[in-house]
């Protein structure tokens, strides 16, 4: 039998649960600034999703989509792009968002139902969170083919879960990126459960970057707890993408020790011991003993960050609960470039009941 080729995919991680560095590490784990912009998003990041909960239990918006223990992921894509390039989100990267301009205020908005959350002129062509699964990573197909035919140094960075990749729509955009060779980095978090369904059931691929191998792209996995190999691949992915080199698919690893939105109850499916063992592997606090071990954070710096973070949150709170609600009218504002008339009159009808009710 003859072999016409062969491949592999290739795993990076640079941290060991206590913090502890492992192999050679790139240079940004020597650069105090950046470890310290990446802990910070973590932390900050964790903080709000424990007020959003808080929030949400107590009626003050709707569904909401925690990221806790995959906080490293959020952190390392969002820092590191460049503020030119797009960002096409599913509905879990809190953390990326974050740095990319995206306010507290506007996602507590979004998630209380309140569609101007996604409105802020502040934050240019950069996409609003998608909820319907893997349905984004075409779209980011097509931004990416925009700014290739437009000549422009920017690239298009799209996140989704493990599910994501067991949808069509993910083949399809992952097989348009390597026929048109787009700037497209595409970044899997492999939390290892589609709501309820593990990893195992999703599909028979040993790893899921190695699906881009079909496609004629590289595919490579990262530990997605380790923050410092989620920022330098990201970042490798971006910047060869940003001069020509095509797109890549990027694995995750992590663990979803959340629930999978505050709509579920994870115990019916998982175990209490499958749970705890992954807390032990959290990226946060990994990311804190390898900065102490090298003198660049302290006790004292842990507590100031808390209480600003918190400060911050509270401040960016109160901004949404004293937010005025939409006007009644605006659900037919944003859904057509010229308004059909039989939607003009319903408007209209809108409008005159209201009058009549003042």
């Amino acid at each position: 039998m003859n072999q016409t080729t062969t491949f592999s995919v290739e795993y990076h991680r640079f941290l060991q649960p206590d913090g502890e560095p492992e192999g050679d590490l790139p240079p940004l784990a020597d650069d105090a600034e950046t470890l310290h912009a990446l802990y910070k998003n973590m932390v900050f990041t964790r903080l709000y999703d424990e007020r959003a909960i808080a929030l949400q239990r107590t009626g003050q918006i709707g569904t909401f989509a925690s990221s806790l223990g995959q906080e490293a992921i959020g952190a390392g894509v969002g820092h590191a792009m460049q503020p030119e390039d797009i960002i096409i989100p599913s509905f879990r990267e809190n953390g990326a968002l974050l740095f990319r301009r995206f306010r507290v205020r506007d996602l507590l908005l979004y998630w209380g139902g309140d569609e101007r959350g996604m409105a802020n002129p502040d934050l240019g062509d950069d996409f609003p969170i998608c909820v319907p699964i893997s349905t984004h990573t075409t779209q980011a197909a097509g931004v990416a083919f925009a700014i290739k035919y437009r000549k422009q140094p920017r690239v298009v960075v799209c996140l989704l879960g493990d599910g994501g990749t067991s949808k069509g729509d993910f083949y399809e955009a992952i097989n348009l990126a390597g026929a048109w060779n787009l700037p497209l980095v595409f970044v899997i978090n492999n939390n290892q459960w589609a709501i309820s369904v593990p990893r195992s059931l999703q599909t028979k691929s040993e790893t899921l970057a190695q699906k881009a191998i079909a496609a004629g792209i590289p595919g490579i996995q990262i530990y997605g707890n380790d923050p410092i190999a989620v920022r330098h691949h990201v970042a490798e992915a971006i910047e060869k993408a940003r001069g020509g080199g095509g797109p890549t698919v990027i694995e995750a690893i992590s663990y979803r020790l959340c629930h999978h939105t505050t709509a579920d109850d994870a115990t019916r499916y998982r175990s209490d011991e499958e749970l705890e063992a992954h807390r032990k592997l959290d990226p946060v606090p990994r990311l804190k003993r390898f900065m102490e071990a090298r003198q660049l954070w302290s006790d004292e710096q842990e507590s100031v960050l808390i209480q600003d973070c918190k400060a911050e949150i509270e401040q960016e709170v109160r901004h949404y609960l004293d937010s005025a609600p939409p006007k009644p009218e605006s659900m037919f504002d944003w859904l057509y470039a010229e308004l059909p008339q039989e939607l003009h009159q319903q408007r209209q009808s809108l409008l005159g009941k209201e009058s009549s009710n003042d």
